[in-house]
């Protein structure tokens, strides 16, 4: 039978990994870097697709211990244990987990800022009113304000 530290250890590795690809995806926004974003995502993904799969697999392991098969089980585990180092690294985790929901949530609200923030860029250049104040150059070179006239025949 696998100990659950065995996983625990894995998934301390992996969310300190997540936690840097975190910080540089949070540079990356704030740079407007897409290409690198792009790039990113994947990885995290896979990031957090591996550490589910490790806290399914220390789920189990403490299923067999004869515990909760959840996260519940953990601290039951631990007072059984008596292992200073499994609590440690279990502490350590949830700190990290913590802290990469904390990035997490900090690289959402930027993303939604550029995301608002282009949108009113892009309304911006479809807008007619916007574009007539803002005033277009014409076939010679000089700003036409007020852009085409559209006059209207009643009658």
């Amino acid at each position: 039978m696998t100990s659950p530290l065995v996983y625990l250890r894995q998934e301390q590795t992996l969310i300190a990994t997540l936690l840097a690809v975190l910080k540089e995806e949070q540079q990356h926004l704030v740079g407007a870097d897409t290409e690198r974003l792009a790039e990113l995502t994947p990885r995290k993904a896979e990031l957090v697709e591996q550490m589910a799969t490790l806290a399914a697999q220390r789920h189990a392991a403490l299923g067999a211990a004869g515990f909760v098969a959840e996260e519940a089980g953990m601290e039951p585990w631990l007072a059984v244990a008596g292992n200073d180092e499994a609590a440690g690294v279990w502490r350590d985790v949830l700190d990290q987990t913590r802290a990469a929901k904390e990035l997490n949530r900090v690289n959402g609200m930027l993303i939604t800022k550029q995301m608002t923030h282009t949108q009113v860029l892009i309304n911006a250049m479809r807008s007619p009113t916007a574009a007539a104040e803002a005033g277009v150059y014409g076939p010679s070179g000089q700003t036409n304000f007020g852009g085409p006239s559209r006059r209207y025949v009643l009658g």
